[in-house]
């Protein structure tokens, strides 16, 4: 079975998963000896790299254990002789852009996304602002692992002190705009996360009438009944206020999910389609090629292919879309979820860019977001997941392989089957995509049956 790039690296390992690392905060992975443990791994592999001599970046979403993790692990690199400076509560791709131009050896961010307040992450950036790639992920969990039998964590390290601003990032994203947003109203969800301050004023700078929302942390609420995953407070909003659009972040607005003015759903899929468009229009979009997971519609490939642009998918991880876009010299790709990333401004998804990217878009075009994300044709797509005690490969699984199998020559080319594990949870997702409900139901319901047969 063809694996898109990434899947079979991922598989091999076993605490970084598509998003770096990730589960309930105070237990493993993130204990404290755990994050002590890759704070000494992470220095040393600076050490090897001589970027030691370089300080760290660490930043963090609104959750209430953010602090001590980044505390732990700010210890763990003081072990190995490297220094941390902290940026408190920042934005994913705002780590990611001040470790690249202000010189740092690496840059950590401290979250869990999207997920509940309980859980928690770590996300590893290198110094060129990319998160590492599977090798050297895989090399310091070896280190890790290595560490931890002899490793004591001591008392809880003392909390680490902001000395470091976003303003060289938000002015960045300033600068990227085609066109300002006077005159347009914009109900912002903020999730209570990371964008919670930032975006509100960095949309006010570029022009906007904000109205904001979800934007008062107490560290429990994070995505909570709002933010990127659950748009109906937003929509509600946009049609109460007769705003123009609404935006949605996630926890750590690396990505972002819209609505129009009438209330439909922009996602991701539709993000790239409006985004495609204008760059090939303006003759920035070389080879005609955009990149994508195995997750985006068929519709969307469809509509791309009506432009003349091939759109090339790769597994589930904004990281991966970003490996085949520098293969490829792709200035676009993303994923359904909404990371959308603009390689000519950023090395990962961003929210907020994505966001003033699409409303500068309707300025510059003259046109609603409505009128934008014509076009797009979306294929019913159902997706289950089904929890499991353990990932066994799909190819010791005889019954399932074949229900796979079965279902896709049901398929016959007019849609599409996906039964992949999660890289962040123990899931075994099961995606199918086709013309009829009816016949993706009953081709699902089919591999589900034979997956509980197998994995009980």
């Amino acid at each position: 079975m063809h694996r898109p790039r990434g899947e079979t690296e991922l598989m091999a390992k076993q605490l970084f998963g598509t998003d770096g690392i990730r589960g309930v905060a105070g237990t493993p992975p993130l204990d404290p000896n755990t994050v002590t443990a890759l704070g000494v791994a992470l220095g040393d592999d600076l050490q090897r790299r001589d970027l030691a001599h370089k300080p760290v970046l660490v930043g963090m979403d609104t959750r209430e254990s953010g602090p001590a993790i980044a505390a732990q692990l700010a210890a763990g690199l003081a072990r190995s002789g490297v220094r941390v400076e902290f940026a408190g509560v920042i934005t994913t791709p705002g780590v990611a852009y001040i470790t690249r131009t202000e010189g740092y050896a690496a840059g950590v961010m401290i979250s869990a996304s999207h997920n509940p307040f309980a859980d928690n992450g770590i996300k590893v950036f290198g110094q060129s602002g990319y998160k590492l790639p599977d090798a050297e992920e895989h090399e310091i969990e070896e280190e890790i692992f290595r560490i931890l039998p002899d490793l004591r964590a001591g008392a809880q390290p003392a909390l680490l002190e902001p000395t470091v601003t976003p303003d060289g990032y938000l002015f960045s994203l300033l600068r990227a705009l085609p066109a300002k947003l006077k005159g347009m109203k914009v109900v912002l969800d903020c999730g209570n996360g990371a964008a919670s301050s930032l975006a509100p004023a960095l949309f006010e700078a570029a022009g906007a009438e904000v109205i904001a929302i979800s934007n008062k942390p107490d560290g429990r609420n994070i995505n909570l009944n709002c933010g990127a995953l659950h748009l109906e407070g937003l929509r509600a909003k946009v049609l109460e206020s007769g705003a123009d659009a609404g935006v949605a972040f996630d926890g750590d607005a690396d990505r972002c999910m819209m609505t129009s003015g009438s209330g439909k759903l922009i996602d991701g899929d539709t993000i790239l389609l409006i985004a495609a468009r204008l760059l090939q229009k303006n003759g920035h979009l070389p080879g005609n090629v955009v990149v994508s997971t195995v997750m985006s519609n068929l519709g969307l490939e469809k509509a791309l292919a009506r432009l003349g642009i091939a759109m090339l998918r790769t597994a589930v991880g904004d990281k991966y879309v970003l490996e085949e876009m520098i293969r490829r010299n792709a200035p676009l790709g993303g994923e359904q979820s909404g990371h959308i990333i603009f390689s000519k401004h950023a090395t990962t998804g961003d929210g907020m860019l994505t966001g003033l990217s699409v409303l500068a878009a309707c300025v510059s075009e003259g046109k609603s977001l409505d009128e934008l994300a014509a076009g797009l044709t979306v294929y019913p797509q159902l997706l289950r997941n089904i929890r499991v005690r353990e990932r066994v490969p799909l190819a010791e699984l005889p019954g399932t392989t074949e229900a796979i199998a079965e279902g896709e020559r049901q398929m016959a080319g007019s849609g599409r089957v996906l039964v992949r594990y999660s890289g962040t949870e123990p899931l075994l997702r099961v995606m199918v995509e086709g013309a009829e409900q009816q016949q993706i139901e009953a081709v699902a319901e089919n591999i589900i049956a034979a997956i509980r047969a197998e994995l009980g």
